[in-house]
């Protein structure tokens, strides 16, 4: 069985590495600024930032079922990734979100992951979220018909890995670009769910 699932790590890594260079100006694409996106119920154009509601959003886990941001966020705080299979920090920070999911997979705390690589790659991200051992939801955005990403767009992404940790109700808590260090994350998502 080790055997075989060592085979199987080759192939994966090549497809990817291959995939990287065929959709490398879709990659690129995502690491430019997005426009301002305004969110419902403010006076002008803001981003989810820390103190705002997050925008509500619905898309499709790596398994092809739906999920919607505000029935989560109405039950419990969520804690928020987005990421790309093509960014290498990206994979250290969904390390720390995993530790989170198994810190608080009783349910104080819902962890999700959205993927920025498009829906062509679903597959390939279902398959890379598995082979990792990821237990917390993974999504995948998906440009709508003016080409804009669904979710990263409307929350601001600019870079990966982007955390936000939403409090119940959907206030954004923390919102962080770039690489997040264990303990600064445990100790607002402490801070959080001890209101």
């Amino acid at each position: 069985m080790a055997a075989i699932m060592g085979a199987r790590f080759p192939v994966f890594a090549a497809i990817l590495a291959l995939l990287a260079i065929l959709v490398g100006p879709v990659a690129a694409e995502v690491e430019k600024p997005p426009p301002v996106t305004g969110i419902q119920g403010g006076g002008g154009a803001r981003l989810a930032e820390t103190g705002t509601i997050a925008p509500d959003f619905t898309v499709l886990d790596v398994e092809g079922h739906p999920f919607r941001l505000s029935e989560e966020i109405s039950r419990k705080p969520v804690l928020l990734l987005f990421w790309s299979v093509f960014c290498d920090p990206c994979r250290a920070e969904m390390a720390i979100l995993q530790k989170a999911q198994d810190r608080y997979a009783g349910g104080d705390l819902a962890v999700v992951a959205v993927a920025v690589d498009g829906e062509p790659l679903r597959q390939i991200i279902g398959g890379f979220a598995r082979q990792e051992g990821y237990t917390f939801k993974v999504l995948v955005d998906e440009l709508d018909a003016k080409g804009v990403w669904k979710v990263a767009d409307a929350y601001g992404v600019a870079v990966t890995p982007t955390l936000l940790l939403l409090g119940k109700g959907g206030t954004v808590v923390l919102r962080k670009g770039g690489k997040t260090r264990e303990d600064e994350l445990e100790k607002a998502v402490s801070s959080l769910l001890k209101k």
